[in-house]
């Protein structure tokens, strides 16, 4: 069970999330323009946009079979994460898999803006985008 209000009790329970929960409200628009980013530059590739929070937070390719191979690892607790990825609507959601301390968090949302409006407003490219957030997310953690 949970509060909607109690984000402080959140915070003291899971400084982690409330930490990426706050980097993505404050960062939203750069991470629509790198998700965006990053598909168009991985094609066909079935990845999925991750942060490995250690040893220090970077950005990450999740292969879709390693993913699965989490999966069934964890006695398939990762399905509902799945089955959002595989229904996510990369045109107007951002979907990015975090993975830190023997936890796993999926973000998920839809910024103010489309990604590919996010992708072309932002005038950088994917590697100054990663640069930028890594150092926005190093700050935090």
């Amino acid at each position: 069970m949970f509060s909607f209000n109690n984000q402080l009790q959140d915070s003291q329970e899971n400084p982690s999330r409330f930490k990426l929960d706050s980097f993505v409200k404050n960062n939203e628009q750069e991470l629509a323009a790198l998700f965006w980013g990053l598909l168009l530059e991985w094609q066909d590739r079935n990845d999925t946009l991750g942060i490995d929070l250690k040893p220090t937070p970077h950005f990450v390719a999740c292969p879709r079979e390693a993913i699965e191979k989490l999966n069934e690892n964890v006695d398939r607790k990762l399905q509902e994460v799945l089955g959002i990825i595989d229904g996510n609507k990369n045109e107007v959601e951002v979907v990015i898999l975090v993975i830190g301390d023997g936890q796993v968090k999926l973000i998920n949302f839809k910024p103010q803006n489309p990604p590919p409006k996010c992708w072309e407003d932002s005038g950088e490219n994917v590697d100054n985008l990663i640069t930028l957030l890594e150092q926005r997310l190093g700050e935090i953690f």
